[in-house]
């Protein structure tokens, strides 16, 4: 309800503001992290002995200056750290905790981080996790997780595909559907509106042509919006030989890159490549791939970029 308590603030006040908004990049990777657990591959043998700080799982950050106010999108295994860097991107005095929390779906590194919001950690009040029904009813009716609904160290608010979420009198949410492994949770993306730029944000989904609606609708809605993260969990089918990757039908990047590769420049320079897998190259700045992708007209989201929506 509380989206609704500001709608109507704003409403019965006339209040107007301009907010300085931005958007936070604190990870980047796939759910396992990297180095990931027993993996003896190049691509993670160093790391183990000498880890990258910038190894972080998928995670985007929002901030309004003015309302003071701060979200987290995906709680991840590296929550603690990703708090922590959200809070210290504020200009202002905040809370530890987000002043919410946007949840995709229910596979490990969209949702176990909010194991730390428990008596066991932070012992958290009332944090607004905004969740689809499926994962409202998975996260009530599951422990651990059912524990911190019963304990109210979250609260969970549900939200509806292609129904607007309003934070503040500049920042809105509306998620929407993807097709994913929808084990125990429906999937979602999110668009992220302010008065002045959008944000598209896909961390996870099958084969682009597996989405319905929006495998004809997606260069048309990238056209709607300034910025898109976008699924590149893999490069290429070629990364893990042992595997049938039709089991795990993300999008390869060259794949993308194909399907974007008539865009104007412009459109192009919109797409951020996201949610890398431990063997993705385009973990490695320089790699030839990383080089291919930028010579293509697209981004690669590195750990710390931070976009203005609103200047």
């Amino acid at each position: 309800m509380k989206f609704f308590q500001i709608t109507l603030f704003f409403l019965l006040t006339g209040f107007v503001a301009q907010s300085q908004v931005k958007l936070v990049v604190l990870g980047t990777n796939q759910d396992a992290g990297s180095p990931q657990a027993g993996c003896k591959k190049e691509c993670c043998k160093n790391l183990f002995d000498n880890p990258d700080e910038t190894r972080k799982v998928v995670s985007l950050g929002l901030i309004d200056e003015t309302s003071k106010q701060k979200w987290l999108f995906e709680a991840t295994p590296d929550f603690p750290a990703q708090i922590k860097m959200l809070k210290n991107s504020c200009s202002f005095e905040t809370a530890e905790t987000p002043d919410g929390i946007f949840v995709s779906h229910g596979h490990i590194g969209h949702y176990t981080g909010l194991m730390y919001l428990g008596k066991e950690a932070m012992g958290a009040k009332d944090v607004s996790t905004y969740v689809m029904p499926r994962m409202k009813d998975y996260l009530t009716k599951n422990g651990p997780w059912s524990q911190l609904v019963k304990n109210k160290n979250i609260v969970l608010e549900e939200v509806f595909a292609e129904k607007q979420i309003v934070l503040s009198y500049d920042v809105s949410v509306i998620p929407f559907l993807v097709p994913h492994r929808d084990e125990y949770t429906e999937t979602i993306g999110f668009k992220i509106i302010t008065s002045e730029k959008s944000v598209l944000f896909i961390p996870d989904i099958d084969k682009w042509e597996k989405w319905e609606k929006w495998e004809k609708e997606i260069i048309k809605e990238l056209k709607q919006v300034d910025y898109a993260f976008l699924d590149a969990t893999f490069f290429d089918g070629d990364e893990l030989p042992n595997r049938n990757m039709n089991e795990i039908p993300h999008p390869f990047v060259v794949e993308s890159m194909k399907l974007f590769q008539n865009l104007e420049e412009v459109q192009k320079k919109k797409i951020y490549f996201i949610h890398f897998n431990h063997t993705n190259p385009l973990l490695n700045k320089d790699s030839e791939q990383f080089k291919q992708v930028l010579q293509n007209g697209f981004n690669v989201a590195e750990f710390g970029n931070e976009i203005l929506l609103i200047d």
